[in-house]
């Protein structure tokens, strides 16, 4: 324990991390109500028509800061999870709460599969250049 100049004791220092578990960020949810597929990769926005964060009394600081973060540019779950120094577990929880209650939004990363073939792109070029 430590004391501090009025001689009170405390039981952590600043070596001791976070006294404020992330899973009690998210009540201990692993998922939000809703499950929303959210890679590392997929772009968070804020939807300018919601309202303040600040004024909803069931959001917690950490959804008012992801909010902000990406009222200022669009970020990606990994982005805000290394901004905010929370795990990447937490930080998709707390995105789809803030997807359901229409704070923000999420862009999907196009999978791999749905993207055209290569060999496709190269005869739509080829045939470019014969015109």
């Amino acid at each position: 324990m430590s004391a501090d100049g009025q001689g009170t004791k405390h039981w952590f220092d600043d070596e001791a991390g976070p006294v404020v578990r992330p899973y009690a960020m998210t009540r201990g949810r692993t998922t939000s109500a809703v499950q929303h597929r959210l890679d590392l990769i997929a772009v968070v926005v804020a939807e300018p028509e919601a309202g303040d964060p600040e004024a909803d009394v069931t959001l917690a600081p950490e959804h008012v800061d992801i909010v902000g973060l990406c009222r200022d540019a669009p970020q990606s779950v990994a982005e805000l999870a290394a901004e905010l120094d929370l795990p990447v577990g937490v930080v998709r929880v707390l995105i789809g709460d803030l997807v359901d209650a229409e704070y923000v939004r999420v862009s999907r990363p196009v999978p791999p599969a749905e993207l055209p073939d290569e060999s496709i792109l190269r005869d739509v070029i080829n045939g470019l250049r014969a015109l």
